[in-house]
């Protein structure tokens, strides 16, 4: 990959803005306009045969949205940087592109500089984000946090705690081992290790101390 001049594809359904981005593209000397395409199965497709460095994705696509594109360009080759350029800045938009691993977003109003920058960026493999975008982000990474809440019972394991739930709901071991796909044997082990964690004697009073911290039927 030539990060100096990506290789870029063009995704939009919009015939003249598409149009437009490319004539910007194409005339940017450091930039290598390679494709354009106007669903996202001609994306996909596109992607296939060009292996473009950086693809500029609508959101919005008429066969599929340009998120589902995205995510089956960059599973395919990961080395390809998606650039989702939208006239939506709504979080859930924003968010879902980047948990299919689209490495920047930019609104439509942006300037042609911005865009070409843009490219370059995620064509480096940098993240970018326009600067309203930018601001929705880091908000929600400084936003205050719910506190985790500490798990009942913190000295048993995952396992255990599943375990004495279903203790708790009355659950017979062999209904235990059959719900969590384990062995009977292993299924005993982890009702003595929990046994002996809780200082309890045996099940009932397992399933009182389990309900008291809010597990089972009376939770």
């Amino acid at each position: 990959m030539s990060h100096d001049h990506p290789r870029v594809l063009v995704v939009d359904d919009h015939p003249l803005f598409r149009f437009g981005l490319c004539t910007v593209l194409a005339g940017e000397p450091t930039v290598e306009l390679v494709g354009e395409a106007a669903t996202g199965r001609e994306a996909i497709a596109a992607a296939r045969a060009l292996a473009p460095d950086v693809v500029v994705m609508d959101v919005h696509l008429p066969d599929m949205t340009g998120i589902d594109a995205a995510r089956a360009i960059v599973g395919e080759r990961t080395q390809t940087g998606v650039l989702v350029l939208t006239m939506f800045n709504d979080s859930e938009s924003v968010f879902a592109a980047m948990r299919v691993g689209a490495r920047g977003y930019l609104l439509k109003g942006s300037g042609q500089d911005e865009i070409v920058r843009a490219v370059h960026a995620v064509g480096r493999g940098e993240a970018i984000f326009g600067p309203d975008i930018a601001t929705r982000v880091l908000g929600f990474f400084t936003a205050p946090r719910p506190r985790e809440v500490a798990p009942v019972f913190p000295e048993l394991t995952t396992r255990e705690r599943e375990v004495l739930a279903l203790i708790a709901d009355g659950v017979s071991n062999p209904m235990i081992a059959n719900r969590l796909s384990l062995s009977p044997k292993t299924v005993r082990n982890h009702v003595s290790s929990i046994f002996t964690k809780l200082h309890v004697a045996d099940r009932a009073q397992a399933i009182v101390r389990a309900r008291r911290a809010g597990l089972g039927d009376a939770g």
